[in-house]
């Protein structure tokens, strides 16, 4: 059974700084180019950013540019994301996904609320 678990959001203050995990289980994750998405309320769901199976190469949203990193740990079957400078408009539920969901799966997510 495919399962992502989102871990590390919070309340925090403009240009503050979280770092979100996600543990995925139940596939054999170094395979896989796994991703970010974010949604915020009222909008659609958004793709944060990638990251190749070994992690030697990113994409990121061009309004996160700069500011977010993603990064993997095939030992342990978790990809991060490091977001820095954060603003208002990157208040979100933020989700882990294998690219293109080809599993059918997604977790809870963990919200990011950034506000003063």
């Amino acid at each position: 059974q495919v399962q992502f678990v989102e871990s590390g959001g919070g309340l925090v203050q403009p240009g503050g700084s979280l770092r979100l995990s996600c543990a995925a289980s139940g596939f054999t994750f170094s395979r896989y180019v796994m991703t970010w998405y974010r949604q915020a309320p009222g909008k659609e769901r958004e793709l944060v950013g990638t990251i190749t199976r070994t992690g030697g190469s990113t994409t990121h949203l061009d309004s996160v540019k700069g500011r977010f990193t993603i990064s993997r740990d095939n030992a342990k079957n978790t990809v991060y994301l490091q977001m820095n400078s954060l603003k208002s408009t990157d208040t979100a539920v933020y989700y882990c996904n294998v690219l293109n969901d080809v599993f059918g799966s997604w977790g809870q997510g963990t919200q990011v609320t950034v506000s003063s």
